[in-house]
């Protein structure tokens, strides 16, 4: 018992270096996908899938008895599953339209429904600096793809299809955050992870794709995605909303374009831009002043109860 209480108090301790290990484990999954020629949505809904089955595994009896979830808590777990997996699909759907680096700028305005959300959800203040953090750090993602942005009739379609999948992945943090002090993190991924497999299985088999006929590389990619953007990725990001909100992990998750690039640059030659240079810095800026802040606030509580 000491030894789990001090594992906890050490992850709530800790939540940016964990909110950073879980953006760098997303940035990856880019580097993965320009590796294999597989269907997204195949390979999406498998790894949601193996992540469900190795979390699976790690669950007690007990922890499922203890679960005290009334109907309405499940349903919004249900309907969080279910806007996980039409994120996944509106958006990976979006990059046959438009360029990464476009759809890229849309998703980044997530901080922003997930605020306007949370404010009239559970009634979290906005102030000035969290706003201009915010603003400085779009801008930054806006000089990221300025020279990558398209305007075509074909680009503004796959524009539309990364808008909507911001809005479900937006609506998913927020209702992670709704049940997230009723449910156990671990029962609550592996509930969400798997609804949001089933989504992208019927997607896949209305479009007829194959389930199994893959090679033996194709399945260690699934694996790979399952481990490192999914576990060490989303599932972190769920274990967040309880200690720091989904305003914060979302405002994290605007570095992921960031790393992405550094990584292509580092593992597949990738050449980095004069505006992707400084569209970087200016993210990285503003993401580094609104943590600053939340770090200055939550010392200031503490403070106060002291």
């Amino acid at each position: 018992m000491v030894k789990l209480n001090v594992k906890k108090a050490s992850l709530s301790s800790h939540p940016f270096l964990l909110l950073f290990i879980s953006i760098l484990s997303v940035s990856i999954s880019s580097i993965l996908i320009k590796l294999s020629d597989t269907p997204t949505s195949v390979a999406g809904m498998y790894r949601l899938y193996i992540s469900a089955i190795i979390m699976l595994a790690f669950v007690s009896w007990r922890t499922l008895r203890n679960l005290n979830m009334n109907i309405k808590d499940w349903a919004i777990v249900v309907i969080a599953g279910l806007f996980l997996g039409m994120h996944f699909l509106f958006w990976m759907e979006s990059l046959v339209h438009t360029s990464v680096a476009s759809s890229m700028v849309i998703l980044s305005l997530q901080p922003l429904f997930v605020m306007i959300g949370s404010y009239f959800l559970f009634k979290e203040q906005v102030n000035v600096l969290t706003v201009s953090c915010l603003i400085t750090a779009f801008l930054g993602s806006l000089l990221i793809a300025w020279g990558d942005i398209g305007i075509s009739k074909e680009a503004l379609i796959g524009d539309g299809l990364s808008l909507i999948g911001t809005l479900f992945v937006s609506a998913y943090l927020l209702a992670g955050q709704r049940v997230s002090r009723k449910i156990d993190t671990h029962v609550y991924s592996i509930a969400v992870f798997f609804i949001g497999g089933t989504v992208m299985l019927l997607y896949n088999l209305w479009n007829r794709y194959s389930l199994t006929e893959y090679s033996s590389a194709d399945w260690t990619y699934f694996l790979l995605l399952a481990i490192i953007p999914t576990i060490l990725g989303q599932y972190i990001f769920n274990l967040l909303l309880k200690t720091i909100g989904a305003t914060t992990v979302s405002v994290g998750i605007i570095g992921e374009p960031v790393l992405a690039i550094m990584l292509a640059y580092l593992f597949l030659g990738e050449t980095i831009s004069l505006f992707q240079f400084i569209g970087g810095l200016l993210t990285l800026f503003g993401m580094g002043i609104y943590f600053w802040s939340k770090t200055l606030t939550g010392r200031k509580r503490v403070g106060s109860h002291g």
